[in-house]
């Protein structure tokens, strides 16, 4: 129930811990890709941090959140470039582990200007965090104080290691789901929040269709409370569990027309995003089974073709947002079209952090006075 009396927590109260894979860019902005033979100038040249953990926990830190990142760098240039860049953050950079030898990995990544397509050369560095690292520290203390653990699904043996942790001190987990691997069922089986690739949910459950996907989803994963689609400049899409006995009186609804009378609620005039909640049903999905909950739909924003810069972080910063929404106790009316705001500033800036956006960005003051839920 919402209080219009109640005040949110104050970021700066609020915990995120994140596990996941680092690396270094050299980003090259060019006027058109070159082709065999060809030399062309740089726009522009920057060197920045990049990795899908690190990306959400830098978003975090600059909305207020205390943000502390688990992950591996080696003892050379790139690690130590990293490391600067994050502490600079404020990214509690205390439980990296450093390693003597090997390297960091990194990329080289050109961007054509005119049409923002990438092409990028990878430099793997086979620098994987191992659970003998976590070992070597105190897993109890790098999770101290955590409001909630965020996992990107790199070294998933390790990243278990630390969930299993995490879900023994009752810390909730958020997962990014992006390709279906087997050994990702582990830690979706300790996971309380889903976000997820477009492809992720029907390769993983071979539905027939993407409603019927989360409803499998959340049924395999009893523990899940909201799975989440990012659909890129379609928006998003969720599937909030909600509790049986809230509608045990309620007939079932068809969660792939149920999602047909969503987006016909759409509006394409309004250019911020949107979200557009269902009530709380019981829904079906045909040789699947039935789920009680709610079913949202949340636009993109619409960026202006001269606005628009570079995506490569957006889904990155959709999940920092969603976990600063988390820490915040958002409703999911608020929190989506929240992310969807803060990804499309981060889209506004070249590479993986200049244009992940502050908590000063006017443009998200109007999602930042809503009152928490008691």
């Amino acid at each position: 129930m919402m209080s219009s009396t109640s005040l949110p927590p104050s970021p700066e109260q609020c915990l995120v811990v994140g596990f996941g894979g680092i690396c270094l860019d050299d980003l090259a902005v060019l006027p058109a890709l070159p082709v065999p033979g060809d030399t062309t100038h740089c726009r522009s040249v920057e060197v920045q941090g990049i990795g899908e953990a690190a990306n959400a926990l830098t978003c975090l830190a600059r909305l207020g959140v205390r943000a502390r990142l688990i992950s591996k760098i080696a003892d050379d240039i790139p690690g130590k470039r990293i490391l600067a860049e994050l502490t600079a953050e404020g990214v509690d950079t205390s439980f990296l582990v450093v390693a003597k030898d090997g390297q960091t990995p990194s990329s080289f990544v050109m961007v054509d200007q005119s049409t923002r397509a990438r092409s990028s050369i990878f430099t793997p560095a086979f620098l994987v965090m191992e659970p003998a690292d976590i070992s070597q520290m105190n897993l109890k203390s790098a999770l101290e104080g955590a409001r909630f653990v965020y996992f990107d699904a790199r070294h998933t043996d390790t990243a278990i290691v630390i969930a299993q942790e995490a879900a023994g001190q009752n810390m909730p987990i958020l997962l990014h789901a992006e390709k279906k691997r087997p050994e990702l069922v582990d830690l979706l089986q300790l996971s309380d929040y889903a976000v997820c690739s477009a492809e992720f949910p029907q390769a993983w459950t071979d539905a027939p269709s993407m409603p019927s996907a989360l409803i499998s989803m959340l049924l395999e994963f009893p523990k899940l409370k909201f799975a989440t689609v990012t659909l890129g400049e379609h928006g998003c899409l969720m599937l909030e569990r909600s509790s049986d006995a809230e509608n045990s009186l309620m007939g079932e609804e068809d969660a792939d027309s149920l999602l047909h009378s969503l987006e016909q609620k759409k509006d394409d005039r309004v250019a911020t995003p949107m979200c557009i909640p269902s009530e709380v049903v019981k829904l079906k999905a045909n040789g699947i089974g039935t789920l009680t909950g709610r079913l949202f739909v949340c636009t993109a924003e619409r960026i202006p073709p001269s606005e628009l810069v570079d995506t490569t972080v957006a889904g990155d910063a959709f999940i920092g947002a969603i976990l600063y929404a988390l820490c915040m106790n958002m409703t999911p009316e608020n929190m989506l079209p929240f992310a969807a705001t803060v990804a499309a500033a981060a889209c506004k800036g070249s590479g993986a952090r200049t244009g992940l956006p502050y908590r000063t960005d006017p443009c998200l003051a109007p999602y930042l006075d809503e009152p928490a839920i008691l």
